[in-house]
């Protein structure tokens, strides 16, 4: 059977053997469906340096300084693709797939599907990948130019009901499917949690060494989909107590703000649904974004008259402003207007350090930036600004929910319509997440599924 990297390789690339490290950063380019490219499931680049930027205060408008590492270097174009391997590698080691004998089914609203279809191919598994039929049109090429299947439901990203319902039609059809859940697998979390978490533990420190910040993160936020990416904040805060999680999501959509619903236009987040991976009982806050405001922002960044008004008002160099261009997309931008209001929320100032993540970037956007362009006409310097001034400028401390006790609990309780009355959890599996000792459990798997990966291999 094909595999991959450790979780600590993905964590820190240097040690994966030197042979191999150099075979697969040449084939990245060279040779991008290669399964080679496993070895380049990292935060670091070839030269072992985090993907990250740290963003001008001209343009963010606070203090703290907002840090955002960005998954566009990762094979697949999305830091995805880390989750989708750590679920296949999981239970490829356990016995419970075989590339000669299964069936993959990923369900999504886009990246990980992507990132599914991506390492289940190049592991040598048939595999398909359901999501909503209102996705970007570059998810489906991507998909496809991977070598899965693609099954297509009604709606968009807020339609996980309909995802669910796909799945099991598909694992009652036969004995040869493996549903592969993003949205309740341990393994999407145990990536974010020890990849992810430890990669802004480690970038932290070197930019204080730097000169920037005081070592420590002050702040994580991320927007749930699947939820796994916000599992690096429960790393961050066992590292400094201080810590806050800011989990975000669509105005337009506010399931955890007040059971709220609806679609909206950032997609990959906002599910209608509390996932079980999600840790919501260490949350600190709850905050809403609206969606639009992500769109017209990513167009700033992604049109040449953006990035002008970048250079001409706000003293950005042009190349910086090209960077900008390329490494975000809408979910990215949502994350960093959720960084800059955790940062005016939590009176942070200039040595502190906010960071979130770009998930994935622009080029799975461009049809979105067709539409927004037909459907609002030209941007002009002076509207983009106006975009900048009002949504990064202008961030306000609305749409907020605090992680008190009564909301942490009200949080896990929303859990149980989609886990126990649709999806077959039992009421004692939910009250066991209560137990801090279940996810302490669950993150200390990550030096047992390395051992057996490394005892496959000798």
């Amino acid at each position: 059977m094909i595999t991959g990297p450790t979780f600590e390789e993905m964590l820190h690339p240097a040690k994966i053997d030197s042979a191999i490290r150099q075979q697969a950063v040449a084939a990245l380019k060279e040779n991008p469906l290669d399964p080679i490219n496993l070895y380049n499931v990292t935060w670091r680049d070839r030269s072992n340096q985090v993907f990250h930027v740290v963003l001008p205060k001209e343009i963010t408008g606070v203090d703290a300084n907002i840090v955002v590492i960005y998954g566009m270097g990762f094979p697949s174009g999305s830091h995805k693709v880390g989750a989708a391997y750590s679920v296949l590698i999981e239970k490829q080691l356990l016995g419970e797939v075989d590339p000669n004998q299964h069936t993959l089914v990923w369900p999504s609203t886009g990246n990980y599907g992507i990132g599914g279809a991506f390492i289940g191919c190049r592991m040598g598994y048939d595999s398909i990948v359901v999501l909503p039929e209102n996705m970007s049109k570059e998810r489906f090429e991507r998909i496809e130019s991977y070598g899965a299947r693609i099954i297509k439901t009604p709606g968009s990203e807020s339609n996980v009901k309909e995802i669910y319902d796909e799945v099991n039609r598909l694992r009652a059809s036969g004995d040869k499917i493996r549903i592969l859940n993003q949205f309740e697998v341990m393994g999407n979390y145990r990536f974010h949690y020890h990849v992810t978490g430890n990669t802004l533990a480690e970038l932290a420190a070197e930019l204080a060494e730097k000169g920037i910040g005081n070592g420590r993160v002050a702040a994580y936020t991320s927007a749930m989909g699947s939820a796994g990416t916000i599992a690096a904040g429960d790393r961050l805060k066992q590292l400094f107590p201080e810590h806050k999680i800011v989990g975000l999501e669509p105005i337009q959509c506010p399931t955890l703000y007040n059971n709220g619903y609806g679609s909206h236009e950032i997609q990959g987040i906002g599910d209608k649904h509390v996932t079980w991976i999600h840790n919501v009982l260490n949350m600190d806050a709850l905050m809403c974004i609206d969606d639009m405001d992500c769109v017209r922002l990513l167009r700033v960044f992604a049109e040449e008259t953006g990035r002008k008004t970048l250079v001409n008002h706000y003293g950005i160099s042009t190349g910086l402003a090209e960077c900008y261009g390329e490494m975000f997309g809408i979910s990215g931008i949502c994350n960093i207007i959720g960084a800059i209001k955790a940062a005016k929320y939590y009176h942070l100032g200039k040595d502190d350090v906010v960071m979130t993540v770009a998930t994935d970037s622009l080029e799975r956007y461009h049809s979105v930036m067709r539409w927004i362009r037909e459907k609002e006409g030209d941007l002009t310097e002076v509207r983009a600004a106006g975009y900048l001034e009002r949504i990064f400028h202008g961030a306000a401390t609305d749409w907020i929910a605090p992680g008190t006790p009564e909301n942490r609990e009200r949080w896990h309780n929303l859990k149980y319509y989609t886990w126990v009355e649709q999806q077959g959890k039992t009421v004692e599996e939910l009250d066991a997440q209560r137990d801090p000792e279940w996810w302490l459990h669950h993150q200390a798997l990550v030096t047992e599924i390395d051992e057996k990966l490394v005892a496959q291999r000798s």
